[in-house]
């Protein structure tokens, strides 16, 4: 197989072309006037990211709070309002500060005085305050959604420079239709937002390899954005550097030659990765002194005193004492035992090969095909060799680390994956057999038909080898299926379809259900025998049934279900 010319990045010694167009057109062909072609290039850029605007902000007013989003709000406000950093310092202030940006316009209300814990805390701002808390959620999200958005034309741009136009649009196709990354991109979340800032830097440190002087200090500045939004990122900061240094070293070809000239052209490069990191590091700082200027800091009662090789890193990174203390915490995180269910088992612990498989399952068909043609055609076809390793290695090291984790509860931990092969996928462009394109195009195609028959629930999505939607539930739980945000259709559904009935309700989210008008007993706290008419389960908490919650499902009969996350049962 010969693959066509592609358009590769800067700093790859000849540029190569494609051939170009004769103006008079075979016989029987139509083309656009030359004056009409140049504009629709940009119009399917916009009609991509405004597809995938629309999916976000629709779902976006739809959705009742997720567990972790009225933490990061809570956090947020009291960031703005107070300046403190007493609350959620497991996770560095960015993306926080990014969702405070939103909240600000909203004007919330948040009782200076309050003293409570930060789940209390994200309740007390939703519910307890005089707030609305679907517009001040709704603006809490925006920011993410717009961030989200951006990341797109970032995906567009690094595709384009590897394969040309064409593969830019396969390439955006996939992150637009992604349904992982509308589900989450559309939260007041930190994973999407930190995955967009990791490949902005990966980007520009691609561009360095011909413009370092003007593409590194931007690149050194995504790097930090992404550190001071998740602490994962880390794993990613030494392949960066690495790419940072082999970068200044292609831009310098030809310039030097001998022991001595390569010893020069590795110093810079080595310099010029120390630049970056302290770049870096000193954008963790700022955002720490956005929220405080001072830099009043108490550690939180119980901080885990991390020992090892963990408590040495946590204690020797040159970052502020708080996010050294977060770290601590996340390191505790790890200690513990968590439950997981996969596949239909519940198990405690975690399991190595988790992410593969959830992966597997909520990925759509069409993009795992391009995923891997992509990373094989990056890997196989020489002028494109160059750029693997700032596709892939990145989130094959993050995969990793986060399968190495033990927390097994859902793919956001692997966000990153439809951000990069995105990317990757459009390597498949540059082969110019007669049936490649149009697999390209019907695979795409199959991708984008698979999300838009999920929405509007984007969270739950399976893909059709595992029965989509309706059948995500029996393979998974937790944020790839129900994570709380469909508090406010089931008070519907309850309203329209089983006005007057008994409800009993065990609901795995943050809302508050008397709020949304859904008046409801805990079946877990009566006899099993007193428990008669219509139960109500969130997903998550279905599948890790134990005990008499797990006695009451086994006597009862599924008759409906809300946003393939919860499930209504009657009993008799």
């Amino acid at each position: 197989m010969n693959p066509g010319p592609a358009v590769l990045g800067p700093g790859d010694g000849a540029r190569t072309t494609p051939a170009p167009v004769p103006d008079s057109p075979a016989a029987g062909t139509v083309r656009w006037p030359r004056r009409h072609r140049r504009w629709l290039l940009p119009l399917a850029v916009l009609a991509l990211l405004a597809e995938m605007a629309f999916a976000m902000v629709s779902t976006a007013v739809r959705q009742t709070p997720t567990i972790d989003e009225p933490v990061y709000a809570g956090t947020a406000v009291v960031y703005v309002q107070q300046h403190s950093l007493r609350y959620n310092p497991e996770h560095p202030p960015l993306g926080k500060l990014l969702i405070g940006s939103g909240l600000a316009l909203a004007r919330p209300h948040l009782d200076p005085g309050f003293t409570g814990g930060q789940t209390a805390l994200g309740r007390h701002l939703l519910y307890e305050s005089g707030n609305n808390p679907g517009r001040l959620l709704l603006w809490a999200r925006l920011p993410v959604i717009v961030l989200t958005l951006l990341c797109g034309l970032v995906v567009f741009a690094f595709a384009r420079d590897l394969a040309g136009p064409r593969g830019g649009l396969v390439a955006l196709a996939l992150y637009a239709f992604s349904p992982d990354l509308i589900a989450h991109g559309s939260l007041a979340t930190l994973d999407v937002p930190a995955a967009a800032f990791l490949l902005t830097s990966v980007w520009l440190v691609w561009r360095a390899r011909r413009r370092p002087g003007l593409c590194l200090l931007p690149a050194a500045v995504a790097l930090g954005a992404a550190l001071a939004t998740k602490m994962s990122v880390l794993a990613a900061v030494p392949v960066v550097l690495c790419l940072v240094v082999g970068s200044v070293w292609a831009a310098q070809g030809g310039r030097a030659s001998g022991a001595r000239g390569r010893a020069r052209r590795l110093g810079v490069g080595v310099a010029s990765a120390a630049g970056v990191a302290l770049v870096a590091v000193a954008v963790v700082w700022a955002a720490y002194l956005a929220v405080d200027p001072r830099l009043r800091w108490t550690a939180p009662a119980g901080v885990p005193d991390v020992r090892g090789t963990r408590g040495l890193i946590a204690g020797r990174l040159p970052f502020p004492r708080p996010y050294q203390d977060g770290m601590r915490i996340q390191f505790g995180f790890e200690y513990a035992t968590w439950e997981g269910f996969l596949l239909g088992r519940h198990y405690r612990g975690s399991l190595w090969y988790y992410l593969p498989v959830a992966l597997l399952i909520k990925t759509p068909l069409g993009m795992l095909a391009l995923w891997s043609a992509g990373a094989a055609s990056l890997v196989a076809v020489p002028r494109l060799r160059a750029a693997a390793p700032y596709v892939l290695v990145c989130p094959a090291v993050l995969l990793g680390a986060a399968m190495l984790g033990s927390r097994d509860l859902g793919v956001r931990y692997a966000i990153f994956l439809p951000v990069f092969l995105a990317v990757a996928a459009a390597s498949v462009t540059v082969w110019r057999r007669r049936w490649s394109q149009p697999v390209t195009a019907a695979l795409a195609a199959f991708v984008a038909v698979s999300s838009l028959l999920t929405y509007p629930y984007y969270l739950p999505y399976s893909n059709e080898a595992f029965g989509g939607p309706a059948g995500t539930r029996l393979r998974l739980h937790d944020s790839n299926v129900d994570w709380g945000q469909d508090l406010g259709r089931l008070a519907d559904r309850l309203r329209t379809r089983y006005p007057g009935e008994r409800v009993w309700l065990v609901y795995k989210g943050s809302g508050v259900p008397a709020f949304y008008g859904i008046r409801a007993s805990d079946p877990r706290k009566v006899p099993p025998a007193s428990v008669h008419g219509l139960l109500v389960v969130s997903d998550s908490a279905a599948a890790k049934a134990e005990g008499r919650l797990a006695e009451l499902l086994a006597g009862s009969r599924p008759v409906d279900d809300v946003g393939h996350s919860i499930t209504l049962y009657r009993r008799p």
